[in-house]
């Protein structure tokens, strides 16, 4: 989780999130959200300066902080969609929960990983292949506040030997009753002798903030074939 598709070892560090910014540009992301939060995006650069998406405000005060101003209003609303603020309870803190997280891998049914409570799953988490492709797919739930700069980052060791770091930009939330789905850019295990065996790895979900709504520390096989 998280290699140069090289397979060469020593301390890699990529920035998804750049290469998230560069895909805004053209194409959508790969993640399942609803009209109303393409939208923001949209505007999201225009209106980025006039407001400031930490959890310091409830959602009625969001709408009411500047109401003269259309397009902001305009972009507010669009960001919240068919949230009913009238019903929603008027908690500063947004809540974001990891409902799944996945391994997809082409010609291979979905290794699906059970998410302890703790975030610190016993024993080996799951067994990748050498030199095989794979990406990432998680999905979370958004609730209570509108959850700004939401980001997930991973980092990898061998032998206590730090091999790989990653950072994904993944946006700006509103609370919503379906969950949205992200699927990450896909990567390809490193091969060969040196490659094989336990890694150990630390993953974690945090916004703006750098709050933290899920620390995950666990270890992984590199082998000649899937467990």
């Amino acid at each position: 989780m998280g290699f140069d598709e090289s397979g060469e070892h020593g301390e890699a560090t990529k920035d998804h999130a750049n290469e998230e910014n560069s895909k805004s540009e053209g194409e959508p992301l790969s993640r399942q959200v609803s009209e109303s939060s393409v939208a923001a995006e949209e505007e999201e650069d225009e209106l980025g300066s006039k407001i400031q998406l930490g959890p310091q405000c409830t959602l009625k005060e969001h709408l009411e902080k500047d109401k003269d101003d259309e397009s902001l209003r305009r972009w507010k609303e669009q960001l919240l969609g068919s949230v009913d603020v009238n019903n929603v309870a008027e908690i500063l803190d947004p809540e974001v929960k990891i409902t799944c997280l996945s391994i997809v891998s082409p010609g291979r049914d979905d290794i699906v990983l059970s998410i302890p409570e703790n975030g610190n799953p016993k024993g080996l988490w799951f067994t990748l292949k050498e030199g095989s492709h794979y990406h990432l797919k998680f999905t979370f739930q958004v609730n209570n506040n509108i959850v700004s700069g939401l980001k997930y980052t991973n980092t990898v060791w061998k032998a206590g030997i730090k091999v790989d770091s990653s950072k994904e930009m993944l946006g700006t939330f509103s609370p919503q009753a379906e969950p949205y789905t992200h699927e990450m850019p896909e990567e390809t295990t490193p091969s060969g002798l040196f490659a094989r065996g336990t890694y150990s790895a630390r993953s974690k979900f945090l916004d703006d903030d750098n709050k933290c709504y899920l620390e995950i520390n666990y270890t992984f096989d590199i082998k000649k074939e899937w467990a």
